[in-house]
């Protein structure tokens, strides 16, 4: 539990660094013939479809952040954090809260001058599950840390040079909370929101 928890921190550290870095190289000016390549904010709402080991479906609903730092016209990484939740699971009583933070890259494709861009990503970090109830030794627990997976893809279009819409975001995401099965979660998770570009 330490060692997971000292292994979160750590990327949490990571991804501040990051998102700290990220806008102050955006503000500098570029040098004579060199190519700054765009810092784009996400805000996302968010729905996960999840189920549980007895075959209840049930929704999550929340929202995320997401940074991209565009290192080539087409390849950038990503650092995104996502909160979901659902106050009850079923006729369980019992409810889940889920915040996963994620790293990696992402490879983006618009068509000429289009207004479109679509993108895909494959993401790796930590996730935390809380007011919940998780198997444990000696009982269970309210909370547990866990590995998240999160691999998919969507599309933008530009309004102006500086702001899009997010029309969607589909993405298979992996979690590991604890249970009485396999501990393995396969959730598919879809959003849509607003993207801010800075140069």
């Amino acid at each position: 539990m330490q060692k997971r928890l000292g292994c979160v921190l750590l990327q949490g550290a990571m991804m501040a660094m990051l998102l700290t870095a990220l806008p102050l190289m955006a503000q500098e000016k570029p040098a004579a013939g060199v190519v700054r390549f765009p810092l784009e904010v996400a805000f996302i709402y968010d729905a996960a479809h999840s189920q549980t080991i007895g075959g209840t479906n049930f929704w999550m609903q929340g929202g995320g952040m997401q940074i991209e730092g565009r290192l080539t016209p087409n390849f950038g990484v990503v650092a995104d954090v996502t909160g979901t939740g659902v106050s009850q699971i079923g006729n369980t009583g019992v409810g889940l809260a889920l915040v996963t933070a994620t790293f990696g890259p992402r490879y983006t494709w618009a068509p000429g001058h289009g207004r479109y861009a679509v993108y895909g990503q494959a993401l790796a970090g930590d996730g935390f599950g809380f007011d919940s109830v998780f198997p444990a030794n000696g009982g269970a627990t309210g909370s547990s840390y866990n590995l998240a997976v999160k691999a998919g893809g969507g599309m933008n279009l530009a309004l102006t040079p500086r702001f899009a819409v997010r029309l969607f975001e589909a993405d298979w995401l992996r979690t590991e909370l604890p249970n009485t099965g396999s501990s393995v979660q396969n959730n598919f998770q879809i959003g849509a929101g607003i993207v801010l570009r800075i140069r």
